[in-house]
Order: structure tokens, then sequence, then C-alpha cells
């Protein structure tokens, strides 16, 4: 019982550390750009903007004031949630699937969202419609690739976890084959796709992102509730059956929020790989495997990552803006070889 509390204080204290460095990550994101301002105007101007403060601070001018708060903290706010998403959802896959590879972009969920959401941009274009669609499209495009890979793995009622991988990549092949197709019918609107397709906070995602982000909230908590029920899976399927989890429905839950983040994630930034495979990871190894403190502090992670990752992306060819999902790419391949390597050498393929 000592122990239990000793843990969850110190998975407390790792936590607050994290939201400071959440917070200071907010400070320099809104900071850097084409044009930088000090982290100490970035204060002013963002105290500014809070009842009750406005009287105390003020920002330098209109310009840098319209720079930091309405163009980019929106672009970092997006980068927190977005990254919260595809790192809770890597890793409850991971937890679920068993395996230390998975995460949105490899049992194909990824690319049917961009398959939903490149539809939207070639065919609806970028009004009103298209702006309400777009995360509606991206979310369905997940959801039924989910739907097809998870019937592509259930045998006689009972969801083969190694064949859901598999079936993952062939989904994921199929629909950078439609991916390419409508690239080909695009027309006018073929650059808008592809600086989509590479993964963008820049994009027009910040315009809907007020409508999901109540849903991207609640799917983040939700599978953070998980937790437990994902430490009695890795028992494996008959202990936590025993130990009163029922599993097929827990399976069909996770899958299914996975989804929906996942989905939201891609309609509101493009593809933004590696977030759900690198954040799960570095937490596993510093905090351990227990998915009760993995989940949160991954989410917190997430939100981290890609905010330096957008940075990054701001600054490094700068003013050439690079679209992000280049950048955590350029971290996240190697990353992944790294990690079959070493996940080879342990034996666990």
């Amino acid at each position: 019982m000592h122990h239990s509390s000793t843990r969850s204080r110190s998975s407390l204290g790792i936590l607050i550390v994290l939201l400071v460095v959440l917070i200071i990550s907010v400070i320099f994101g809104v900071s850097f750009g084409s044009t930088t301002t000090s982290p100490l105007t970035t204060i002013k101007v963002l105290f500014a903007h809070i009842p009750g403060l406005s009287s105390w601070f003020s920002a330098p001018d209109a310009a840098t004031d319209a720079i930091i708060y309405k163009i980019r903290l929106p672009r970092v706010v997006l980068a927190i949630f977005v990254g919260a998403a595809l790192a809770v959802a890597g890793a409850s896959l991971q937890g679920l699937l068993r395996n230390p590879l998975a995460e949105p972009y490899t049992i194909g969920v990824a690319s049917g969202a961009a398959v939903g959401a490149a539809l939207v941009i070639i065919f609806a274009g970028g009004g009103l419609l298209g702006a309400v669609s777009l995360p509606f499209a991206a979310f369905l495009g997940a959801l039924l690739t989910g739907i097809l890979v998870y019937r592509l793995a259930v045998v006689n009622g009972h969801l083969a976890v190694e064949t859901l991988i598999l079936a993952g990549v062939v989904m994921s092949s199929f629909m950078s084959a439609i991916l390419s197709y409508l690239l080909t019918v695009a027309g006018h609107n073929l650059q808008q796709v592809i600086y989509w397709l590479m993964g963008s906070l820049g994009i027009r995602g910040s315009d809907y992102f007020i409508y999901t982000l109540p849903l991207l909230v609640a799917g983040i908590i939700l599978l953070c509730f998980f937790g437990r029920d994902l430490n009695i899976l890795t028992f494996g399927e008959e202990a936590a059956g025993q130990l009163g989890v029922s599993v097929e429905r827990t399976k069909q839950i996770i899958l299914l929020l996975a989804t929906l983040l996942t989905g939201i994630a891609v309609s509101l930034a493009g593809t933004i790989g590696f977030v759900g495979l690198i954040v799960p990871h570095l937490v596993r190894l510093t905090l351990g495997p227990d998915h009760r403190v993995l989940l949160p502090v991954s989410a917190v992670g997430g939100g981290i990552f890609l905010i330096w990752a957008d940075i990054v992306a701001r600054v490094a060819v700068a003013p050439v803006e690079l679209p992000v999902g280049v950048v955590t790419a350029f971290l996240g391949a190697p990353f992944f070889m790294y990690l079959l390597r070493t996940r080879k050498s342990r034996g666990y393929f």
C-alpha cells in the first residue's frame, strides 16, 4: 500500500514538472517564428489578454499583439491538442496490441483519415462547406478504415491482435493508392492537398478547431481511464477476462477512441507521423509500463513534443516554413529503426 502511494506521489510530481515544461514550451512556441519576439514580451502580451490583468500588462504595439495572440497562440494550442491526441492514441494502441511499433499510422487509420480529408479539399474546396465537413470526413475515413481493419482481424468473434497490424499495413497501402489517384485528379487543389498531406499546424485547422476541441478533450480523457484495463490486458486476454475485464468490448472501445482522436488530429493538421510512436516510448523508458501513468503523461509529452517540432519547422529554414510532418519524420524514422533493432535483439520479433 505504501509502495503504491509513493508511486502515485512520484507520478504526480512528474506530471507537475511536465506541465511546467509545457508552459515554458508554450512561451517559446509563441515567441519564435519568422519574426522573433523575446519571451518576456510574449508573457506581457499573453497576460494582457487575461481578464483582470489587462490594466497591469500591455502589448508593445498592435502588430506584435496580433502576431502573438491571433496567429501564434492558436497554432501552439493546436499543437498541444494534436500532439496529445496522437500520443495517447499511440500509447493505447501499443498497450492494446502488445506491440511496441503500433501507432495510428501503422494500423492504417491515419491513411483512411487522410483520404476522407483529401476528398473534401478536392471536391468541396475552401468555403464554409469544406471547413465544416473536413473534420467529419477525416473521422469517417478513419472510422471506415478502422472497421475494415477490425473486421479483417476478427477470427470467430475474437480480435486476433497479431493479425490487426498486418491488416493495418494492407489497408494503409490501399489508402495510399486511393490518395495517389486523388492527387492525379486534384487539379488546382493539388498543391493544397500535398502541403496538407505533409502535415502542418499552419493550415486552416484552427478555423474549426473550436468545434472539434470538446471531442478531442473527451477522447483523451476517456482513453486515460482505460489505463487499468490495459495493464490487466498485458497479462494476456484469458487472464484479463478472469480478472473481470470485458476483453472484446474493451478492445472495441479503445480502437474506436484511438480512431476518433486520429481522425480529428489528421483533419486539423494533416498527417503528422511518429508522434504516437516516439512519445509513449520515451515515457515508458522513463516511468515504466504502467498505463495509468503512461497515458496522461504521454498526453502532456505529446503536446510538448509537437510544440518543439513546430518551432524547428518554423525556424530551421526561415523565412520558408517546413511542414511539421517532415520534422517529426526526420526524428521518427531513425527512432523507429532503433526500436526495431533493439526489440529484435531482445527477441520481441
